[in-house]
């Protein structure tokens, strides 16, 4: 068995490396002939072999399946069809099942096949659902045939239920058998007695999937509220024949718990998912009205109470505990996560009759356990209340008269649990801190006390305590409004922090740090080394337990990741302190070595930010750090062209901030380099136009920062641009193409000129530059180089035009660039002051904005009467007004531009050369040093100006005036902030 097992094993691994190989190009292993073969015999043996072996080649068949189906493959359907009707029943159904999943998550266009499937096979998988059904005493056998059956059925209608199932009585034949697996009590006989067995037994799977394909069809297929009147029309009927029986058997289900039955924790947890979703629906809140006193009291509290598993997981593995609570995939098994989602949606949706008996019901407990004595206190139940008093924290905040007693509450029933001599109970008060540390106290001698009894949870004996107190702090930090309260003690703080770091991998403790350097900024200094040191070294343990452990949503991964974000947060915390920046290179030196090769990928976007902080904010750049420009190269050569847009901002920090080095160096040579890589990706004919935009970025980047230095790089690159141009179909990469020609304009007027003439194209560019300037939407705005970075581009290289002799640039050519070029400086003129205007204007709303969320929550506190359902369409309508208002302010398809960018997007931020320039100064001087060299072609230009452009000409003087001062006030004030230090 051992030897089959490996063959087994080996086959998968080499049928899904070399079936249908990753990449096109690469040889054939496996000849058609030996396909044809595999084909014909794997499904024979499929249900020929033991399920040890069934396991990897149901992993083969998805292989083949997911690569053949249909077209090379077209007979596999009969198969499964014959096998259905025959005695090879638990085979088909193993295949068919494969081959649903294929189609589960694709889109309407590619689930084109499973009509056929559906139609060919479902009618069979009626018939066997039936019969099984029927069978008096079922063996365990017949629990896996009924949940492959309920696989497949999921599968096929995960998306959109396949319309031959939309024909009423073929989908009441299908719901009156889910009912009837629904209402079975599971088979007493057989069931395990160890907990993990016994959840994965083969009823209690059956019983799973049953409730949650009904889950899936009630809501998402259910919803009254759909706007597609197909759909409308199925959930009319589906409202009216099933969801209130489903209800029922599901209250039924639960009512197990109330007597101290077994229901698994999936179980239990889909059901509240489905209850919490009728809640507000009238008719189904109407059938759970009359229930709904015991389900809360007796069913949903006791599962929000800690209990026997949870002592024992504390006790065993504090670890696990603190792993599992912090788990958004547990969450989705969790009965307890569940049991707070259905409170807060009740209380949402239902408040005005249910948060009144709820809070009442939970006073209670808090009373009964301060009057039992230590011995018979109800530690238990005490938890749970508290978790509720967390869970509703948003509801009772603002709402009366729970709004005015919260400090009090806090005070006299969680701060006191901070003390208590049961752990579970000191991590639960540290957690409902939190979550209420952002309230006006009355008394910030009350916050001061919850402040300090959080901090001291962060030398708990129980890592638990520690864990909950570390993510409480992160909310006191938010919330804190004197900073003196936690200075004194924040090297204590960071210390502890770091403990735990080495103690547990959660991002949740990285968070915190995260936030309380965002807090302190600058302060942060004296702290900065050790920080980056002790975020690097936790880094590199959690990449090892990462590596090691291949779950995809490892908590190791989510915590590296929260690294390398913390170590960027520090870093720009002391942006202006760059000799610090020297200190904390060799710590990060490794990580980045390591992480821009293809074993970063997971972390890629967030080591470039801080390479990108590194390269910008150190007094010079390093060698080391030179070291790392390959790296980049490389991998956007063969990997990481969708990280292109943030390789661009470290490439240019090299170029802009190293120039000299980027310029001499030879070994190796950046200037190749960097050509090898842009004339690469704009070659590519396979990459979209979004995809090489950072490309044109990068030659402007050089072009403005080597200006006279890199004469020889100028026709190379002009010529790729051209090429490029020729064969670009959005407006918002020809823009960046022709931006890329004004630059080198810019750079060298004479030079430029005469490559464009040599390749016989100077007037076709100039054409469709003009044509993108002129170019206007509907509503009158541009069309093109809508932020001022281009339109100030643009004016540069017009400009400079403007400065060259008659026989280089004839007449007729000189007035329409200064046209064009008049007209762009009163655009970007207007631009910039509105820009200015707006930024005042947003200042000043800043302090309007708080208290508005607060008074529309009173409001909608009020309006609490207004029927559940009129709310979520009210709900509704509000998110279609905001969708609407959203859609408005994109450009629409026929402005001919898809691109969403608005006029001051993206880079404005980024620093450039020509940020020194003014363009309305550098106009008017190119225009007096042509009236002084050349007044006969300077009065033959003016002459021929009509009065408009007179106007324009005179305004755009005067403004050049006021600039020149504007200037050299700034350059005053400069010198003299530069001055008194000393």
């Amino acid at each position: 068995m051992a030897v089959r097992q490996v063959a087994s094993i080996h086959f998968k691994n080499f049928i899904a490396k070399n079936w249908a190989p990753l990449d096109p190009n690469e040889q054939q292993k496996i000849l058609q002939s030996d396909k044809d073969m595999v084909r014909d015999h794997i499904l024979v043996f499929v249900t020929q072999v033991p399920p040890l072996l069934r396991v990897q080649l149901g992993e083969c068949l998805k292989t083949i399946i997911h690569a053949d189906y249909p077209e090379q493959w077209p007979r596999l359907l009969d198969w499964v069809k014959h096998n259905l009707q025959d005695q090879q029943v638990y085979g088909a159904l193993f295949v068919l099942r494969i081959l649903a999943r294929k189609y589960e998550f694709k889109s309407e266009e590619e689930r084109t096949p499973v009509h056929r499937i559906v139609e060919e096979t479902f009618p069979h998988l009626l018939n066997i659902f039936n019969r099984l059904v029927q069978i008096d005493k079922p063996a365990l056998e017949v629990a896996d045939l009924i949940k492959l059956i309920c696989k497949i059925f999921w599968s096929s209608i995960y998306l959109e239920i396949p319309k031959q199932l939309l024909d009423p009585n073929l989908f009441n034949a299908w719901m009156m058998l889910f009912l009837n697996v629904l209402e079975r009590p599971v088979p007493l006989e057989g069931q395990p007695v160890d907990p993990e067995l016994r959840k994965s037994w083969g009823w209690w799977k059956v019983k799973k999937w049953t409730v949650h394909i009904l889950n899936r069809l009630y809501t998402r297929f259910g919803d009254l509220k759909l706007r597609n009147p197909e759909n409308r029309a199925f959930a009319q009927m589906f409202q009216k024949n099933y969801a209130g029986k489903i209800l029922e058997c599901h209250l039924n289900l639960l009512g197990v718990i109330r007597v101290g039955g077994y229901l698994p924790d999936r179980v239990t947890n889909l059901i509240l998912q489905y209850l919490s979703s009728s809640i507000s629906k009238n008719s189904m809140y109407t059938l759970l009205q009359p229930q709904i006193d015991v389900l809360l009291f007796e069913i949903v509290f006791p599962l929000m109470c800690f209990n026997d598993n949870d002592q024992k997981l504390w006790e065993e593995d504090p670890h696990e505990y603190v792993r599992k609570g912090y788990d958004i995939i547990e969450d989705l098994y969790s009965p307890r996560t569940a049991s707070m989602d259905f409170v807060s949606e009740l209380v949402r949706k239902r408040g005005k009759e249910n948060l009144q008996k709820f809070i009442q019901f939970i006073v209670e407990i808090f009373k009964r356990y301060d009057e039992a004595p230590v011995e018979y206190k109800p530690y238990r139940q005490k938890d749970g209340a508290l978790l509720a008093v967390g869970a509703l924290c948003d509801k009772l905040k603002q709402t009366e008269p729970y709004k005015s007693e919260l400090e009090h509450m806090l005070m006299q029933h969680v701060f006191p649990e901070f003390r208590s001599p049961v752990g579970h109970l000191r991590a639960k008060a540290a957690w409902v801190a939190g979550q209420y540390a952002h309230i006006n106290f009355s008394d910030q001698n009350n916050f001061r006390q919850a402040l300090h009894s959080v901090v001291s949870g962060l030398r708990d004996p129980e890592l638990p305590v520690r864990v909950d107190s570390v993510f409480a702090l992160r909310s006191f930090v938010e919330a804190c409004r004197d900073l003196n309260e936690i200075r004194p003690i924040l090297p204590q703080l960071l210390d502890e922090i770091f403990k735990l770091m080495n103690e547990v991998e959660n991002e949740d403790l990285v968070f915190t740090l995260e936030t309380i350097v965002d807090k302190f900024g600058e302060e942060m200094a004296p702290f900065a080394l050790g920080l980056c040191q002790n975020l690097a070294a936790a880094f590199w343990k959690c990449m090892n337990t990462s590596e090691a452990d291949d779950e995809a949503d490892d908590p190791g991964a989510l915590a590296a990741v929260g690294c390398l974000r913390a170590i960027s947060t520090i870093l720009e915390s002391v942006s202006r302190l760059p000799q610090l920046f020297v200190q904390i290179e060799p710590t990060l030196l490794p990580i980045m070595r390591r992480m821009l090769t293809t074993d970063g990928q997971e972390v890629f976007e967030e080591v470039l930010e801080i390479v990108s902080y590194m390269t910008f904010f150190s007094p010079t750049i390093s060698l080391e750090m030179w070291s790392l420009w390959p790296l980049m190269i490389e991998a956007l050569a063969d990997w990481a062209i969708d990280f292109f847009p943030n390789i661009l901002v470290p490439l240019d920090n090299y170029i802009s901030r190293g120039t000299a080095h980027f310029l001499t160096c030879k070994e190796p040579d950046y200037q190749q380099s960097l050509w090898n890589m842009i004339s690469s990706v704009m070659a590519d004919k396979n990459l979209e136009d979004n995809d090489i935009e950072p490309a044109p970025k990068l030659i402007e980047v050089v072009f403005q920062n080597c200006r006279g230095q890199v004469d020889h790089w100028v026709e190379p690159y002009l010529r790729i641009t051209l090429d490029r141009l020729r064969r670009t179909e959005k407006s918002r990469l020809k823009c960046l193409l022709v931006q890329v020609i004004a630059n080198s304009v810019y750079y060298n007027a004479v030079l430029t000129l005469s490559i464009l003439n040599k390749l016989c194209v100077t007037m076709e560019v100039f054409n469709l530059w003009f044509h993108l300037l002129q170019q206007v939407k509907k509503s009158g705005l541009r069309a093109n180089f809508k932020r001022e970075h281009d339109k100030k581009v643009c004016c540069l290289g017009l400009t400079s035009l403007l400065a060259l002799p008659d026989e280089q640039f004839p007449g007729e050519a000189l007035e329409r660039v200064f046209k064009a070029t008049l007209d762009l400086l009163v655009a970007y003129k207007d631009q910039v002051a509105e820009a200015a205007n707006e930024e005042e204007v947003e200042d000043d709303d800043m302090d309007g904005f708080q208290t508005d969320d607060e008074d529309d929550a009173n409001a909608s506190d009020k309006e609490m009467g207004v029927d559940a359902e009129d709310e979520d369409e009210a709900d509704n309508i509000r998110l279609q007004k905001l969708a609407a208002q959203a859609k408005a302010f994109r450009p629409t398809d026929d402005d001919d531009d898809d691109d969403s960018d608005d006029d001051f997007s993206d880079d404005e931020e980024l620093q450039s050369p020509i940020d020194e320039v003014d363009p309305f100064v550098f106009f008017v001087d190119t225009v007096k040093a042509l009236q002084a060299s050349d007044p006969i072609r300077f009065q033959n230009l003016t002459q021929t100006l009509d009065f408009h452009f007179q106007a324009l000409a005179n305004s755009v003087a005067q403004h050049a005036d006021q600039r020149r001062a504007e200037i050299e006030k700034e350059k005053m004030e400069k010198a003299s902030a530069i001055a008194a230090p000393s």
